[in-house]
């Protein structure tokens, strides 16, 4: 038996109806969607039960494989054990492929044993198709100042080493199926672009010469947007854990050498802004078709403020 409240979706968030929620409370056991878990020591609790408030409702029944996000729907995908919503798990297999090409074909220049392709990454692929302002490989000049422009999408797919992988990959993974089904396919598609794009656009203001290469600004971008989300609905993010998530690795990034700046805050940046104009397209009541375009247009933005900046590469306004 189901216990709802009138007129709404038993399988909804209970605090945002018009959000499919396939998580639930530990605590009271009501459904909640991306934008109410709070991170427990064991699974997620509401902000209600978090803030001490008593649970008014009970909630018992099966758990759908079908998520929405406004109008849209998410139908979850399976891949052997694995189960998700589908951009992300494309998101994380092109990530794991792209990783697995990079060893396979030569992995860290000089390094030839197997520990060394899996620890560094590197070699001809990075060179070829990392993100790169300008350089050199033998007397040829390349990136995206030579009209290498697929770099600024490329290097968002390379990685420097397993672990930096599986950092990244992580935090995609745990992100990207709350922001995915709250959005839908389309529009987190579009953010998750648009947040990559703006640490590409970072990288190219403040370093254009340092060849970089991780899913981190795009991840970034996921934080942000989170907590932009949350905050513009009355949620502290301190409270889900997500602000104290951030607040590590800006430090991180900060504490420690060899770090992308400007691809990190790039990336933050550009998905606070885009996850902001999304929210106010959403409370103008505009049509979804537009509200999903916004993040495709902020994309198409930063990539040819990026590519402006690539120009400049002598002297980079940030640099």
């Amino acid at each position: 038996m189901v216990e709802s409240q009138p007129g709404v979706d038993p399988e909804t968030c209970h605090r945002h109806p018009e959000n499919r929620a396939g998580v639930r409370c530990q605590r009271c056991d009501r459904r909640i969607c991306a934008l109410c878990m709070c991170t427990a020591s064991v699974g997620f609790h509401c902000p209600d039960c978090v803030a001490g408030s008593p649970a008014k409702h009970q909630f018992q029944g099966r758990q759908s494989r079908k998520q929405r996000s406004g109008r849209q729907s998410v139908e979850q995908v399976r891949v052997g054990p694995v189960e998700g919503p589908p951009v992300t798990l494309v998101l994380v297999a092109v990530n794991l492929a792209a990783f697995l090409v990079t060893v396979f074909l030569g992995g860290v220049t000089g390094g030839s044993g197997v520990y060394d392709r899996f620890a560094s990454g590197g070699g001809a692929v990075t060179v070829d198709h990392g993100l790169l302002g300008i350089g050199r490989s033998g007397p040829v000049l390349i990136g995206v100042a030579e009209g290498e422009w697929s770099r600024l999408l490329t290097g968002g797919f390379l990685h420097a080493g397993l672990l930096h992988l599986l950092v990244n990959m992580f935090l995609l993974w745990m992100l990207g199926r709350q922001l995915e089904s709250a959005h839908g396919p389309v529009r987190y598609s579009g953010l998750y672009m648009g947040s990559l794009l703006a640490g590409s656009f970072g990288v190219m203001l403040h370093d254009p010469q340092a060849l970089t290469v991780g899913a981190s600004g795009a991840v970034f971008g996921l934080m942000a947007a989170a907590i932009v989300h949350q905050v513009r609905r009355g949620i502290s993010p301190w409270g889900t854990g997500l602000g104290g998530l951030l607040l590590v690795n800006v430090v991180f990034t900060f504490g420690r050498p060899g770090i992308s700046i400007g691809g990190h805050l790039g990336g933050l940046a550009g998905g606070a802004l885009v996850a902001w104009l999304v929210d106010v397209a959403d409370r103008r009541g505009l049509p979804r078709a537009m509200t999903s375009a916004v993040p495709w247009v902020a994309a198409a933005t930063f990539a040819v403020g990026a590519v402006w900046a690539a120009g400049r590469w002598w002297d980079p306004v940030l640099g």
